[in-house]
């Protein structure tokens, strides 16, 4: 991880920055923030919001929630055309792309390690399967695939035998005990490959939801996301043409989910291809939106907010986790949450928030940004 004291180029996607600190925001407090509310309040309606936006799925469907961590893997692979295809075409060699993305997935892989708390419990039964680590190897194998293609029909070749491949194992290869076509937490084929392959101990305890099949899964979100990038980086297209790609695109593969979903469940802790394709419809359509909005109409008062998160999205996600920003929050507003009796611990809440955007906010004014 490297500051940069830069922090837009000429074809700099700003949607892009807005959305990504949309989408970090949900993570670092606004899930908490809603839920707070929810509880103090007592409204049906705020507390439906609330299930959406703070609590993931039991096992099939889906939520808001459930976007939040797809849409980013989404958002990282519309940025591979402007961080790499931009590069390759100015002389930089493959081989030394290549290197640059095989070094950012094990800078991702070892974060995720120390986000589980290796340094702090030791690396005995450490867990080794991250949100970090998936994101990493994601983005590896879809740069890979965008550095050695020269159009985006082999990625689309890769997209379907990848889900094919996903769907076969997941509906079509018996696991012992279990039988094929099992879906659940511990017969599914998730479960004996994490089981048989995947070292140290698991989040689910029997599987791990970022594990080996949730990853090669997972990777076909990054890789539609770098063909979201590439239509975005085309000159001979209007934006408003693009946003109806986007919009028609995103539509359709949500609708493919939909339809798959009563014989193929849409199930994120497993990543079934229904997911897949749900997760990257949504997120296509999100990124149109913003699109739109901000790169179009250029519509930006008011997109600082999340832009600042944006900007430093991997900062904040591990600065959340080694930083206690809620005992600072009560340290410095508990004269005003205690006396608030059931919405004291939306104060708090809020305050977390607010100082880590204003830690993120003072590494903005002096441009530093935090990049793997």
């Amino acid at each position: 991880m490297k500051p940069s004291l830069k922090d837009s180029s000429p074809e700099r996607l700003h949607s892009l920055d807005v959305l990504r600190g949309f989408d970090m925001f949900w993570i670092i407090g606004g899930d908490a923030l809603f839920a707070a509310a929810a509880s103090a309040t007592g409204w049906g309606w705020l507390h439906g919001f609330a299930q959406q936006v703070s609590h993931h799925s039991e096992w099939s469907g889906l939520r808001f929630y459930d976007l939040i961590f797809p849409l980013f893997m989404f958002i990282s692979g519309v940025a591979i055309p402007y961080a790499i295809v931009s590069k390759r075409e100015k002389g930089e060699s493959r081989p030394r792309l290549l290197w640059k993305a095989f070094r950012r997935m094990v800078l991702l892989v070892l974060f995720g390690i120390v986000y589980n708390g290796a340094l702090q419990n030791g690396f005995e039964d450490m867990r080794v399967a991250s949100v970090l680590a998936q994101i990493g190897i994601a983005y590896f194998f879809a740069s890979a695939m965008v550095i050695n293609t020269e159009s985006i029909r082999p990625r689309l070749f890769w997209l379907a035998g990848i889900l094919g491949t996903i769907a076969i194992l997941q509906l079509l290869v018996p696991v012992p005990g279990a039988g094929a076509g099992n879906l659940t937490p511990d017969g599914s084929i998730n479960a004996w490959i994490d089981q048989h392959f995947l070292p140290g101990k698991f989040y689910g305890k029997v599987y791990d939801p970022e594990g080996i099949l949730c990853i090669i899964s997972a990777t076909t979100v990054t890789l539609t996301g770098t063909l979201a990038g590439s239509l975005l980086r085309k000159t001979d297209l209007s934006g408003s043409r693009k946003t109806a790609i986007l919009l028609l695109s995103g539509t359709g593969l949500a609708v493919a989910a939909l339809a798959l979903s009563p014989f193929y469940p849409i199930i994120k802790k497993i990543w079934t291809v229904p997911f897949d394709l749900a997760v990257a419809g949504l997120s296509a359509l999100l990124l149109a939106l913003f699109y739109f909005i901000i790169d179009v109409k250029d519509w930006r008062k008011g997109s600082l907010f999340f832009k600042v998160i944006g900007l430093n999205s991997i900062t904040i996600y591990m600065g959340t986790r080694i930083i206690d920003f809620y005992y600072s929050s009560e340290f410095l507003l508990g004269w005003l949450s205690k006396p608030a009796g059931n919405f004291g611990e939306i104060i708090i809440e809020a305050g977390v928030l607010a100082l880590e955007w204003l830690f993120l906010y003072h590494l903005y004014r002096h441009k530093i940004f935090l990049r793997v």
